[in-house]
Parts: structure tokens; sequence; C-alpha cells
């Protein structure tokens, strides 16, 4: 069934990933609630669970928040009077929350479209693996 797709794009299978689809057959939905990754494409049957994105899309999160958010509280201290603290708190942490909550799903599917398009799938853990329980 794999063979039966055509190779996919570096930014296609991207953007397919930033919308939440399959980043093989842009059809079937990579989450089945808001951050929960499907185990296979509903679509072309493409195995999800190898390609695990872990913590990477909460780092790439943080640091686009942090990159939007802080520029505009420093031009609002700077030309807007110095607002009080309570009114940067008002305005500034909805804001936060509401970028991060908007971006995670994306950057999520767009990190694991990335690690599907570079093949790099999580190892299986092994019966063999060390003993970590002592």
């Amino acid at each position: 069934m794999a063979d039966s797709y055509a190779p996919v794009a570096f930014l296609v299978a991207l953007k397919r990933g930033w919308r939440g689809l399959c980043p093989r057959c842009g059809e079937g939905a990579l989450f089945g609630g808001f951050l929960k990754m499907r185990s296979h494409c509903p679509s072309c049957s493409l195995l999800l669970e190898p390609y695990r994105a872990d913590d990477a899309p909460a780092y790439f999160t943080i640091l686009l928040v942090g990159h939007i958010v802080v520029p505009l509280v420093l031009v609002l201290e700077r030309y807007g009077n110095q607002p009080p603290l309570w009114f940067h708190a008002l305005l500034w942490l909805p804001l936060s929350v509401l970028l991060a909550l908007l971006l995670l799903p994306r950057i999520k599917g767009a990190v694991i479209a990335l690690l599907w398009v570079h093949r790099v799938a999580a190892p299986k853990p092994s019966a063999d693996g060390p003993d970590l329980s002592s």
C-alpha cells in the first residue's frame, strides 16, 4: 500500500502536518482529539505511532509565543506611557494562552510530518532491554 503513494515534497508534508492532516495522503486527520495523535491515518493507513513528537512541539510553541509576545510587551511599555502591571497581566496572559492553544496542535502536526519525511521513527522498546526497576 505504501508503494501506491507518490513521494511527498518536504514543504507539502509540513503544510499537511500544520493543518493536522496526514503527511502522506493529506486527507486523514492526524489527531483524534485536541493533541491525541491517531495510531494510523484513517484514509491511507499510514502508521503514525512510530513518529512521536514528544516535547518538541511544546518547546517550539513556547519559543514562538515568546518571540511574538515579548516584543509587543516592550513596544507597549516604551510607547504606551508605561501602563500599570495589572494592565499588562490582563492583556498578555490571555493572549499568551490563546496563542499557545492555537499554535500547539499545528506545531505538533508539523513536527510529526517532519519526522515522517525524514523517517525518524522512535525505536520500539525491546523485551531484552535493561531492567530499570532496581
